[in-house]
């Protein structure tokens, strides 16, 4: 072998061994050296731009993907590269063209079908994600995940041919852990939708435990970070001391399955504004804050200038210029968000909060059943998740106290009441005019990508509580809630 070939070898392990670590940043690194040897190397230049997706690279990844299959258009995989990027980069149409193109090329490649039926579900097209998903669901080794993805198309009834189904696929012993906790969620959903509740709650507490077995969560180190932004942002905080830099901002926060995808839906119909959906960038901002201080958050909270929450205001509106490219303002649905409001008060204090309150019950319920693609990891035991609820209920409630003209509750069940009322609340709270599309808010053409994305199509509906269909099966949690303790502790 010679040298360059043999260098080219083991810059791609060693970026193939730092990507498995997490350090995409450190891969892309090795990935443009092999290609600087091999620039026309169609493998390493769709490695490279898939690389740079992982990266959150997104622009500079289409470009290398683009390139990619110029030099291979026959290749599936790298039209599959392309139009995940594409998807993650909200071209919604682009990425249908190269998914399509993929599969055109392949049409045993599951993963573009089943990226297809993720991208089909965003946009409002339940059927034809069943479709994908249900081809996906015949491969056995994407049955546990296509199961999973039709779990989670929530407009869509599971039958009891597909509780058979998956019974069958459950006993399966070659089945890994991971994929028999897919399979446990997805077979109680199916067994919720034919109303056997005891039998649903049963195969979902046994999945959620397993579940729970596979992730880190320390519930006690949760409430004493909670506790300790609590104590950081006692006032006053010196801030940015412009009142509306940042106004572009619309933070949509609160508990996963709380109605947040709903609300800015209802926001994102509005004509000024530009819904982006789950964000990751006030994370990113003060991570790397945290990273340049070598101090955790929020521990420098108390050092930090007005110049410095300037510049972290700044350093957001900059990751987040795109959504602002049509639209002059944007919606950050990032659920994650709401234990940065204090910071982000302080980087933007323009910003608008609204906070999206559902029953404690009905939330928690929802969480419990909801199989999460990463994070969350309170939800799969009850007592932790109840935890997790009074923490995020005692510190928005001070969020409101302190900063009353900048944080909003919009409670599930009030909209239910009274759609219009409460959208011209929410509208005049984010200074915003009334809009009649926003109460039509389900013909909005956009992408969601959550897993309301098929609810949030449909009007208003009054029947979405469940809480009441498992009565006394959720005492724990009812308990739990209520800050009671089992017996037995």
């Amino acid at each position: 072998m010679e040298a360059s070939a043999r260098l080219v070898e083991v810059l791609v392990e060693l970026a193939r061994l730092r990507q498995r670590t997490g350090d995409h940043a450190g891969a892309v690194v090795g990935l443009r050296e092999a290609n600087s040897v091999r620039p026309n190397d169609a493998g390493l230049v769709i490695a490279l731009g898939d690389g740079l997706r992982q990266a959150g690279a997104l622009d500079e990844a289409i470009g290398w993907l683009r390139r990619g299959v110029e030099l291979a258009p026959d290749s599936a995989p790298a039209w599959y590269a392309l139009g995940r990027t594409l998807k993650a980069h909200a071209d919604i149409s682009a990425a249908r063209d190269a998914l399509e193109r993929a599969l055109a090329c392949d049409p045993n490649l599951t993963a573009a079908r089943g990226a297809l039926g993720d991208l089909l579900n965003s946009v409002g097209d339940s059927a034809g994600a069943a479709a994908c998903f249900r081809a996906c669901a015949q491969d056995r080794a994407q049955a546990p995940r296509a199961w999973s993805r039709i779990a989670n198309l929530k407009t869509l009834r599971m039958s009891a041919d597909d509780v058979a189904a998956l019974r069958r696929l459950a006993a399966d012993t070659s089945l890994r852990e991971d994929e028999r906790v897919s399979v446990g969620y997805a077979l109680s959903k199916a067994l919720e939708d034919q109303h056997d509740y005891p039998a649903a709650f049963a195969v979902l507490q046994q999945a959620s435990a397993s579940k729970r077995r596979q992730v880190t969560w320390d519930a006690s180190r949760f409430t004493a970070w909670i506790d300790a932004i609590d104590a950081a942002f006692v006032p006053p905080i010196a801030g940015v001391d412009d009142p509306d830099f940042g106004r572009e901002a619309i933070f949509v926060i609160g508990m996963p399955r709380s109605g947040s995808t709903l609300t800015e839906q209802i926001l994102a119909s509005h004509p000024q504004v530009e819904g982006a959906s789950e964000l990751t960038d006030l994370h990113g901002v003060l991570n790397a804050e945290s990273q340049r201080r070598d101090v955790e958050f929020p521990h420098w909270v108390g050092q930090a200038t007005p110049a410095d929450w300037r510049r972290l205001g700044e350093d957001y509106l900059r990751r987040t210029a795109r959504w602002r490219q049509q639209r002059p303002r944007f919606t950050d649905k990032g659920l994650d968000n709401w234990p940065l409001v204090g910071a982000a008060v302080a980087m933007l204090p323009g910003a608008s909060f609204v906070n999206c309150r559902r029953d404690a019950l009905e939330t928690c319920l929802s969480c419990y059943r909801q199989l999460f693609h990463h994070g969350n990891f309170a939800s799969y035991d009850l007592r932790e998740l109840a935890a997790c609820w009074r923490d995020y209920d005692r510190l928005c409630r001070v969020w409101r106290e302190r900063y009353s003209t900048r944080v909003f509750d919009a409670v599930h069940e009030d909209l239910l009441a009274d759609p219009q009322a409460q959208v011209r609340r929410l509208l005049e709270f984010t200074g915003l005019p009334f809009d009649p599309a926003c109460l039509q808010f389900h013909r909005t053409a956009r992408a969601v990508n959550t897993f309301s994305a098929g609810q949030v199509r449909q009007p208003l509906r009054r029947d979405t509580a469940r809480a009441q269909r498992y009565g006394a099966l959720l005492d724990p949690l009812r308990a739990a809630l209520a800050g009671e303790r089992p017996a037995t502790d």
